[in-house]
């Protein structure tokens, strides 16, 4: 079932989204060639602890960690371990935090020094995906219009969605409905209504959209091991259209 959040309750969840965009701000701001993944999720996590916040990933389904990092093939879920980035890598980072009652999410993916060109178009098609989606989220609009509207604009650029995982419902639970797919026909779903809050995050690999899952169970690689980019905002659907809940 949808669960609609009154206008207090979006206020509520502004916390702990802020905190989200906060947290991984500091930590993009720490990657470079030779950090391993392990010193940016204990950072992650003392910069929530501090913060007054819960790792909202860490335990969750038996994740281990609090912040999820994927290195270039890798699409999400990637656990954190002593492996250094290195130049040239792309690098996602996925994040939620807990907060008095309520969740926030977000995934951004960034380049360690300088990257090749297909890396760099493969991110900055990822990010306007995200955008052209957030642009549908509108009240009377139909949910699968986000969807549609991601996957067109990702395949035109000659990418592909990943149709494995899908953006989500969130607020008291970290995952609520609706389910939100990067792909799919215009005009199909539910009705997009005031009070609705969702994480829209497109997952694009340059390849086959197809994915695997490694032996750790979490790690989600491409199929063909091309580079994925990985992009999510939770969004509040409001009489003003959608509000983006996590940015500072």
């Amino acid at each position: 079932m949808i669960i609609l959040k009154s206008r207090q309750e979006i206020e509520k969840m502004k916390i702990p989204n802020r905190l989200v965009a906060e947290v991984l701000g500091e930590v993009v701001k720490k990657i470079k060639a030779g950090i391993s993944t392990i010193e940016l999720d204990r950072l992650a996590e003392s910069l929530i602890v501090k913060k007054r916040g819960v790792p909202a990933f860490k335990g969750y389904r038996g994740y281990p960690n609090s912040l999820c990092i994927s290195i270039n093939e890798q699409v999400v879920h990637g656990i954190p371990s002593s492996r250094k980035l290195k130049e040239g890598d792309i690098v996602s980072l996925d994040l939620g935090i807990y907060y008095d009652g309520y969740y926030g999410d977000a995934a951004l993916t960034v380049g360690v020094g300088n990257i090749s060109q297909d890396a760099e178009r493969l991110l900055d098609s990822t990010r306007k995906a995200l955008y052209i989606g957030i642009e549908k989220a509108k009240a009377g609009n139909h949910l699968s219009d986000i969807s549609y509207a991601i996957q067109s604009y990702v395949e035109g650029e000659g990418f592909s969605v990943v149709r494995a995982f899908v953006g989500h419902g969130i607020g008291t639970s970290l995952h609520e409905d609706p389910q939100v797919p990067n792909f799919g026909e215009a005009g199909n779903g539910p009705v997009l209504k005031n009070g609705m809050v969702i994480a829209i995050e497109p997952m694009v690999n340059a390849g086959v959209s197809d994915v695997e899952v490694l032996e750790d169970d979490w790690t989600t690689v491409t199929a063909d091991r091309s580079l994925s980019a990985h992009f999510e905002h939770t969004v509040a659907i409001t009489d003003n259209g959608a509000e983006i809940l996590t940015k500072v």
